[in-house]
C-alpha cells in the first residue's frame, strides 16, 4: 500500500563529519559534548554551531549517535555529570529493514514513499507526475521494477552482452571509492542498506541473476547511490559514479540500438565490419564538414540528422546532416571523391559487405559458421604442403634410383612454367579424365626402369618431357578454371597477408616511436628540471656572493663616512671654542664687556646692560 513513512531525518553526510568528531574527542580521552563537537566541525568543515546541533538532535533520533551521561574524571568538572556522545557500536540492537531509508533518487532523508516490489524509497517530489501513486490504498511500485517487467533476451545473450558493459565498467572504476571504506564495518551498514560494487556486478552476471537489462542497469545507479550517500551528492567520489552510470546507460542504448553491431565490435572477429546485421543497416555516402564523401552504414535518423559509421580502419561514428548524404547507387565518379588508400580500403569493406548481403552471410555466432574464404585457404595450404612434400621426395630420392630416361627438370620458383603448373594441378586436384593410354605407359615404363616407390615413379613420370606435354595436350576446361581459381586464392591469401604485415608493422613502429618520444621526453624533461635548478642553485650562490660584498663595501664606505665626519666635528667645535659669542642675540662677538660678556654691537650691549648686566658686570668702573 503506498503510503508516506518518516525513516530518517539527518543527513547522512553530517553524521559522518559528527562520527568523526566523536572519534577524535573520544581518542583525546576528553567527553564528546556539544561544545567540543561543534567547535571541532567549526574548524575543520566550516558548519556553524546552530546546525551542529539540529543535526546532532536528528542524529540521536535516528539512532545513529547514542546520548549519555558521563561523570568528569579531571579539572574543574571532576564529578560532575556531563551530556555526552557516544557512537552504536555492534552491543546496540539493529533491526534490519526492508527498505532503504534515503531517497533513491535524491539520496537525502525526509518523508518517502516505500516501494512494493523492492528495497527502495523515494520522495513524492522526486517523483514525475505519471509515476505517482494515485491512491494511496492502492498498491504502488517504483519506475525499476515497473521496468524489469518487460520482456528481454535470453539469459545466455543477456550474459554474453553484460560481459562487455562490465568489462569497461572495471577499466573506468579505478578511480572510484579510492577514499576507502571497510564494507563490512558497523558504521558503513548503518548508513548502506543494500551493498553494491562492480565485483558483485560481475558475480552477479557470472551466476546469470540478471533477467532483463533493466536490473543490470539498476544496480549501476544503486552504485552512484551508495557513493553518494558516503561522500555527499556533490564529491569527487560520486561525479566518477555518476560518469560510471552514464557510460553504463549509453552502452545499453548501444546494445537496444542493434545488437549484432554491439556484439561484433567488442568480439572483434575477422571482417566484423562486413557482416549483415539483423534487420539489415541502409547503407550510403556519408560527407563530413572537411572531408569527401565516405560509404557508411546508418545507425539511427534523428529529424535531419543521421547518426553513421563508416567502413575503413576505425570504423567512426559520426552525426551528418542529411543534406550530406547520399545514396550508395550513386557512381563514386560524380561524388568526385580523391580516392586515397584509406577510402579504396573502405569500398574493399563496402564490397565484402555487398557480398555476404548478396549470400545471405549472418554472423552465427563463434565456431557456428565455417566461411567458405577459410575453406579454401586451408585447401590451398594443404595444397602447397602436399606439392612441397612431393618435390622434397623427388629432390631427396638417390640418383642412383631415379630413371636415366627421363631426368627431373631443374625447377625454377622464380618464373613457374605452365606445364610445371599443370603437373601441380593434377597432383592436388585429380580429375578423372577418359582414355589416357599414354600416361598409363608411361608408368609402367617407369616401374620397370628402377624398383622406385608408386609416388617416385609418378613424380619422375610427370617430371619428363614426353609425358609432359601429353598431359598439357589432354588437359580440360575444368583442370584450367581450377588453375586459375588457385591462382586467384593465392594471390589474395598473399595480398592479405602482405596488408596484415603492413599493418603489424606500422602498429608496431608507431608504438615505438611512441615510447622512444615519451622516453626522450621524459629525459629531456629531467634533464631540464636538473639545468634550470643547477642554474636556480648557481643564481643564488652568485646573489649571495654579490650581497655579501655589496654590504662589505657599504660597511668600509660608512666608517670612512663616518671618520669623516668625526674629524669636521672636531674642527668645527674647536673653531667654534676660539670665538666669542654676543650673549644677547648668540652672534659672534666685536665687543668686549667683562670676563664673560660680549656683544656683536652697541644695540644689543646696552638692551642687556640695562635689563640685567648693569647689576652683576665686574669691569672696574
Amino acid at each position: 500500500m503506498a503510503r508516506v513513512v518518516k525513516k530518517r531525518q539527518a543527513d547522512p553526510k553530517v553524521v559522518q563529519f559528527v562520527w568523526s568528531a566523536i572519534e577524535v574527542i573520544r581518542n583525546q580521552k576528553q567527553i564528546a559534548n556539544m561544545d567540543r563537537i561543534s567547535k571541532y566541525l567549526s574548524r575543520v568543515y566550516g558548519m556553524h554551531p546552530k546546525e551542529t546541533a539540529r543535526q546532532l538532535v536528528l542524529a540521536v533520533k535516528d539512532g545513529l549517535v547514542v546520548e549519555t551521561l558521563t561523570v568528569g574524571c579531571k579539572g574543574s568538572k571532576a564529578g560532575v555529570e556531563q551530556e555526552g556522545y557516544w557512537l552504536p557500536g555492534d552491543e546496540m540492537e539493529w533491526e534490519a529493514e526492508s527498505h532503504d531509508w534515503y531517497c533513491f533518487e535524491c539520496h537525502l532523508p525526509g518523508e518517502v514513499m516505500e516501494c512494493d516490489g523492492c528495497f527502495r524509497v523515494y520522495h513524492v517530489r522526486c517523483l514525475s507526475e505519471e509515476h505517482r501513486p494515485r491512491d494511496s490504498s492502492a498498491h504502488w511500485q517504483c519506475v525499476i521494477c515497473r521496468g524489469s517487467k518487460r520482456k528481454s533476451l535470453s539469459k545466455h545473450e543477456i550474459t554474453t552482452y553484460l560481459q562487455f558493459i562490465v568489462g569497461r565498467m572495471k577499466e573506468r572504476a579505478v578511480d572510484l571509492n579510492k577514499k576507502g571504506k571497510d564494507t563490512k564495518q558497523v558504521m558503513y551498514r548503518r548508513l548502506i542498506h543494500t551493498q553494491m560494487e562492480v565485483e558483485n556486478v560481475q558475480e552477479n552476471i557470472n551466476e546469470g541473476k540478471y533477467k532483463n537489462f533493466e536490473e543490470f542497469k539498476a544496480d549501476a545507479q544503486l552504485i552512484v547511490h551508495n557513493t553518494a550517500i558516503l561522500f555527499g551528492g556533490h564529491s569527487d567520489q560520486t561525479e566518477i559514479a555518476r560518469m560510471l552510470y552514464n557510460d553504463t546507460c549509453h552502452e545499453l542504448n548501444e546494445l537496444l540500438l542493434c545488437k549484432n553491431c554491439f556484439y561484433l565490435s567488442n568480439a572483434r572477429p575477422d571482417n566484423w565490419f562486413c557482416y549483415p546485421c539483423t534487420p539489415t543497416h541502409e547503407l550510403v555516402w556519408a560527407r563530413m564538414k572537411g572531408f569527401g564523401y565516405w560509404p557508411a552504414k546508418v545507425m539511427q535518423r534523428e529529424g535531419t540528422q543521421v547518426d553513421v559509421r563508416f567502413f575503413g580502419y576505425q570504423h567512426q561514428r559520426a552525426w551528418i546532416p542529411s543534406d550530406n548524404i547520399q545514396p550508395i547507387t550513386v557512381n563514386a565518379q560524380q561524388l568526385q571523391v580523391k580516392r586515397s588508400s584509406g577510402w579504396k580500403k573502405a569500398c574493399e569493406e563496402l564490397e565484402m559487405h555487398q557480398r555476404f548481403l548478396a549470400e545471405g552471410r549472418t554472423w552465427k555466432g563463434q565456431g557456428s559458421e565455417e566461411r567458405p574464404e577459410e575453406r579454401l585457404v586451408d585447401e590451398a595450404e594443404s595444397s602447397i604442403s602436399s606439392t612441397s612434400n612431393e618435390q622434397l621426395k623427388i629432390n631427396q630420392e638417390p640418383k642412383g634410383k631415379k630413371s636415366r630416361r627421363n631426368p627431373p627438370p631443374e625447377p625454377k620458383e622464380e618464373e613457374p612454367e605452365p606445364e610445371m603448373e599443370a603437373v601441380s594441378s593434377s597432383q592436388e586436384i585429380p580429375t578423372a579424365v577418359p582414355h589416357q593410354p599414354e600416361r598409363l605407359s608411361v608408368s609402367t615404363q617407369t616401374r620397370k626402369t628402377g624398383p622406385s616407390s608408386s609416388s617416385s615413379s609418378s613424380s619422375s613420370s610427370g617430371s619428363s618431357s614426353g609425358p609432359r606435354m601429353q598431359h598439357r595436350g589432354t588437359q580440360t576446361l575444368n583442370e584450367g578454371s581450377c588453375q586459375n581459381m588457385c591462382h586467384d586464392k593465392y594471390t589474395k591469401i598473399f595480398n592479405d597477408v602482405k596488408e596484415v604485415m603492413k599493418a603489424e608493422n606500422k602498429r608496431e613502429t608507431e608504438r615505438l616511436v611512441k615510447e622512444a618520444t615519451e622516453k626522450i621526453r621524459a629525459e629531456m624533461e629531467d634533464e631540464k628540471r636538473q639545468a634550470v635548478q643547477k642554474a636556480v642553485a648557481s643564481g643564488q650562490a652568485e646573489m649571495e656572493r654579490k650581497c655579501k660584498q655589496v654590504k662589505e663595501k657599504c660597511k668600509e664606505e660608512l666608517m670612512e663616512e663616518m671618520k669623516k665626519m668625526v674629524n669636521q666635528h672636531k674642527q668645527l667645535i674647536s673653531q667654534t671654542k676660539k670665538k666669542q659669542w654676543c650673549y644677547n642675540c648668540e652672534e659672534e662677538a666685536m665687543y668686549h664687556c667683562c670676563w664673560n660678556t660680549s656683544y656683536c654691537s652697541i644695540k644689543c650691549q646696552q638692551e642687556h646692560w640695562h635689563a640685567d648686566h648693569k647689576r652683576t658686570c665686574r669691569r672696574k668702573r
